[in-house]
């Protein structure tokens, strides 16, 4: 009875498993992915957001910004407490024996703790310190003779600093702004520069599908021309080389149409890699028109990539750090020489309480000096060298300037031939298109050969590939020119992102 109730519940159920396996074994089959529609602007913003490029560009320039605020957080001042909680000896010493007039070791026992309180301020004109603080210290002797004692500094203000010596201070203050800049403009170039990938990345899958659909519309049109030219052969209007020319066209466009869709592959996949989408998103792209004209001063392009360049500031940040190095080799080679001095109260006693109880003042002055007598000569060739270092960076720097003008007059110049041959191209491609369409027409009516038709097909590829090609590098050329000037020519200002 279970076995014919199993059967019957089968049998009932049937329908209900085959629908279930239709939506969950075969979907990829009849409910192909969506086609995601993308412009070259849509796709330089995605890559800007979600690519490995911009990626590590936030990244650096936040590793920038902290070091920044570091050096920020250097010049407030600050406050810290330093703690000897508990502190305990026991161990055998040497000691005098007033008594006996002899040497003794004698086992000691002691505990100690303290405690410091300090605020610190540096001071960048002199490369001084300015601090004040306060200590408090305990020690207990045990054993024999127990006794305790406190001492405290209730209050010292004092500065110090090393005289006629290196102010790192001040060189910091030149030179931290200025990276920090450097790393901002980065930021803004590293930006500029995935937008130089990503037109590369998209005309390559522009041009792989302009050239898979070249071969499937040549595949199709090869058909229908060598069917023409069987009917033509019938009435002996067409040699038989000509039909195996046209049976050959077949086999070509055939073979044409799988390197095409190879090479499309190829593109789709390095494009949503690039992208950082998912492996099986299919892409459709949307070419830009025909941009308007911009004209772009040489003058104008050459200023503001002097103010806004990171390379033009890397060179001046090269050129300080040198000066930097050579101020400071200069200053040691002579000697070095530090000044403290410091006011303020201190008291002894039993207790803790007496220890803050009329405290006696505290003065300290001293002056140190350090002075090489025989060093032969490493500090004076340490000196040479920095100021060596000095002459090659400022060359260097003077060469790099020269090297990236250049490079921004041979771009602007570029993108100005650029403007011009992106009409001719569009020309090009619409007479390329009219001139095949009545080579085959005519062909079709027995007045034209295969030779004049292949010639014919062959310039409408050649212009269909030069106006893509047109496109390309004129896209290239202007956000060449954007990543140099970090100036947008279009919205006439400077490029600006803001990052949360």
């Amino acid at each position: 009875m279970k076995k014919h109730f199993i059967w019957k519940w089968m049998i009932s159920n049937r329908l209900a498993f085959c629908v279930w396996g239709f939506f969950f074994l075969v979907p990829a089959a009849l409910f192909p992915q969506q086609t995601v529609e993308l412009t070259l602007q849509k796709t330089i913003t995605i890559a800007s957001d979600s690519s490995l490029q911009a990626f590590i560009a936030k990244n650096q320039y936040l590793y920038s910004y902290w070091a920044f605020r570091s050096y920020k957080a250097a010049r407030l001042p600050s406050l810290n407490l330093q703690l000897t909680p508990l502190q305990y000896y026991r161990d055998i010493t040497r000691r005098y024996d007033y008594a006996n007039n002899v040497d003794v070791y004698r086992e000691q026992q002691s505990l100690y703790s303290s405690g410091n309180l300090s605020i610190r301020q540096n001071f960048d004109l002199t490369g001084g310190t300015f601090y004040l603080d306060s200590e408090l210290s305990y020690i207990r002797n045990m054993g024999d003779n127990v006794s305790s004692q406190y001492t405290s500094v209730p209050f010292r203000i004092g500065y110090q600093q090393d005289l006629f010596g290196f102010n790192s201070f001040k060189w910091e203050k030149r030179i931290e702004p200025l990276k920090f800049k450097k790393a901002k403009q980065q930021f803004l170039a590293s930006r500029e520069e995935i937008s130089v990938t990503s037109i590369g990345y998209f005309f390559d899958l522009a041009m792989a599908q302009s050239e898979y659909d070249m071969a499937v519309d040549n595949l199709e049109s090869a058909e229908k021309l060598y069917q023409t030219g069987e009917e033509r052969k019938k009435i002996a209007a067409i040699s038989q080389a000509d039909l195996l020319t046209l049976k050959l066209d077949i086999i070509n466009s055939r073979n044409s149409l799988k390197n095409a869709e190879i090479s499309l592959k190829r593109a789709m996949t390095a494009f949503v890699s690039f992208l950082n989408l998912e492996k099986e998103a299919q892409i459709h792209l949307t070419l830009p028109s025909r941009p308007k004209d911009i004209n772009i001063s040489v003058d104008e392009a050459a200023r503001f990539a002097h103010e806004n360049n990171p390379e033009f500031l890397e060179n001046r940040q090269q050129v300080l750090e040198a000066e930097r190095n050579l101020d400071q080799a200069v200053k040691s080679a002579i000697f070095d020489a530090s000044f403290n001095v410091s006011v303020g109260f201190n008291q002894v006693a039993p207790t803790f309480r007496d220890a803050y109880l009329n405290p006696s003042q505290q003065d300290v002055v001293s002056i140190g000096f350090s002075i090489p007598l025989v060093d032969w000569g490493v500090r004076k060739g340490k000196a040479n060298m920095a100021r060596n270092s000095l002459m090659v960076a400022k060359i260097s720097a003077e060469q790099k300037e020269i090297s990236l003008d250049q490079d921004v007059v041979m771009t602007i110049s570029d993108f100005n031939m650029q403007q011009g041959m992106i009409e001719s191209a569009e020309e090009a491609v619409e007479l390329a298109n009219r001139a095949y369409a009545e080579t085959k027409e005519r062909f079709m009516i027995g007045k034209a050969d295969v030779n004049s038709l292949t010639l014919s097909l062959n310039r409408q590829k050649d212009a269909r590939k030069n106006y893509l090609s047109a496109l390309k590098n004129y896209w290239l050329s202007y956000y060449k020119i954007r990543k140099m000037t970090l100036f947008d020519f279009e919205k006439n200002q400077n490029i600006e992102v803001f990052l949360e």
